[in-house]
């Protein structure tokens, strides 16, 4: 007798059930993960992608990983990094006063409000980088630690060799402006664009928080009260706590926008004694990049546990 329509397309999922079954047993679990790596498995709406172990560096999920992109104010997790190098390496200290340029008080975007020649400490200009995203506090950091910010780019972009970045990973400028956005201002870095794989700042994330654990002190908060101006300014990161995205366990880290970059952003979570690093690169909006990171939490999460291969399958 003849099967109906229904009748084989139930035998024909069963069949690819067995299939997976069997590729678990015995080509093992790893071999079923990397399948998924091969694809996307997560329709996620972004241009670029990748998950990743925080401990060990594994990675779980990954969309174009290694596309070169502009990263936006992502990029600033790298200007972070040589900040916390050199208050761990005595050259400044958190009370240290930076005075800030002609350049740094008209750089464009998100910014703290600061005026030409005022003087703020390194402590508060960190902070306001960190967690608002402010453009100003960038360069002012950039210019104090290195005299300038072509000098300050120099820095990172040896810090980027040091750490094991890709070969088409290059800094252009302390904040992941685009060129065009800054060449108007005397005293900036203007020459290139700032270009990073999703992989690539899955690494500087790892850096930062691996060791500089107490960066996340700052990356978990809210607001930050800055002495420029009489409101506290938002943390942009909206997957923190009371937050319209708010993800039990998630901490940090930068998000970024430019026109050329879409909306990103680079998050880690914490569940247990499990810590997951996440990148998205060109989310249609900013609703977007958060949703896109929760789909990567979620799968993380299912992948890492007894059950994750089996949820992930759906049977």
């Amino acid at each position: 007798m003849n099967m109906t329509v229904k009748t084989k397309s139930r035998y024909g999922v069963r069949l690819t059930l067995v299939a997976a079954v069997i590729a678990i047993v015995y080509m093992g679990a790893g071999w079923l993960k990397d399948s998924f790596l091969k694809k996307d498995v997560l329709q996620l709406a972004s241009t670029s992608a990748i998950l990743i172990d925080a401990a060990t560096g594994e990675v779980i999920f990954e969309k174009n990983a290694n596309e070169p992109l502009p990263p936006a104010s992502m990029s600033k997790m790298m200007t972070e990094i040589l900040v916390l190098d050199a208050v761990a390496g005595g050259e400044i200290r958190w009370n240290d006063v930076a005075r800030a340029s002609r350049y740094a008080a008209a750089v464009p975007g998100a910014r703290m409000d600061l005026l030409e020649g005022q003087e703020v400490t390194v402590r508060e200009l960190f902070d306001a980088m960190t967690i608002h995203s402010a453009n100003d506090a960038a360069v002012a950091l950039a210019e104090h630690i290195a005299g300038s910010e072509a000098a300050f780019v120099i820095l990172m972009n040896k810090k980027a060799a040091s750490i094991g970045l890709s070969d088409g990973a290059l800094f252009g400028n302390a904040s992941g402006l685009s060129k065009s956005d800054i060449a108007a201002y005397a005293g900036s870095a203007h020459k290139r664009d700032t270009l990073l794989t999703a992989k690539d700042t899955a690494i500087i994330a790892g850096h930062l928080i691996g060791k500089y654990p107490e960066v996340l002190a700052v990356t978990s908060r809210g607001s930050v009260n800055v002495s420029t101006q009489r409101q506290t300014l938002a943390s942009t990161n909206l997957m923190l706590a009371d937050k319209p995205f708010a993800y039990s366990g998630n901490d940090g880290l930068k998000t970024g926008y430019t026109p050329d970059a879409g909306y990103c952003f680079t998050g880690t979570v914490k569940r247990d004694q499990t810590r997951l690093i996440s990148v998205v690169m060109g989310a249609d909006n900013i609703e977007s990049r958060f949703l896109e990171t929760i789909k990567l939490y979620e799968y993380g999460f299912q992948v890492k546990g007894k059950s994750g291969l089996r949820t992930a399958l759906g049977f």
